[in-house]
């Protein structure tokens, strides 16, 4: 890695916010990104980052990787049943998609557009649209209308408050 490399690591990783991170990464790493996109900090993007598209308003939480070839092929390399063999998959991400912290995406996976990826999940096969996923291996766990119809009379309308303004509302709602 040469110094310029290591100056542009540097900046990632200090980024003064998830989009700011977002748009060094767009334009350092190589990668397909759209706009509106945030990038936490340990992200992954692994070791061929130009295999990965991602979509508009994407947010990947800490800890995500994204895994664009399978490393299971060394063993049928080193049996000389491969020999030089790599297997690679492109990773699409849509729009409007919010990836879990800790997850994982696997080679050749899709996630459509609207989908949410929960914490610590393994995505290993492609995700519709509308989706919610969780899990080792990842599974469908419901829509994103289910989502919003079970959780509708628990959500607060906080996104406008200031954190006094916030931390007011929760500690009265909260009786703490």
């Amino acid at each position: 890695m040469g110094f310029k490399n290591k100056i542009t690591n540097l900046r990632i990783k200090f980024a003064s916010s998830p989009s700011q991170r977002a748009n060094l990464i767009k334009k350092h790493l190589n990668l397909s990104m759209g706009t509106g996109c945030e990038v936490y900090d340990k992200v992954n993007f692994g070791s061929e980052p130009y295999l990965i598209d991602i979509g508009d308003n994407v947010r990947i939480t800490k800890g995500v990787s994204f895994i664009t070839h399978d490393g299971g092929i060394w063993v049928l390399r080193n049996t000389g049943t491969a020999k030089d063999a790599d297997l690679f998959g492109k990773i699409k991400v849509g729009n409007n998609v919010h990836i879990g912290i800790n997850s994982v995406i696997m080679p050749g996976v899709s996630i459509g557009d609207n989908v949410i990826v929960g914490v610590g999940a393994v995505v290993t096969k492609d995700v519709a649209s509308n989706t919610i996923v969780g899990g080792v291996p990842a599974r469908l766990i419901r829509t994103i209308d289910e989502y919003f119809e079970k959780n509708k009379s628990r959500i607060d309308y906080t996104k406008h408050m200031n954190n006094q303004e916030k931390k007011a509302y929760l500690v009265n709602k909260y009786k703490l």
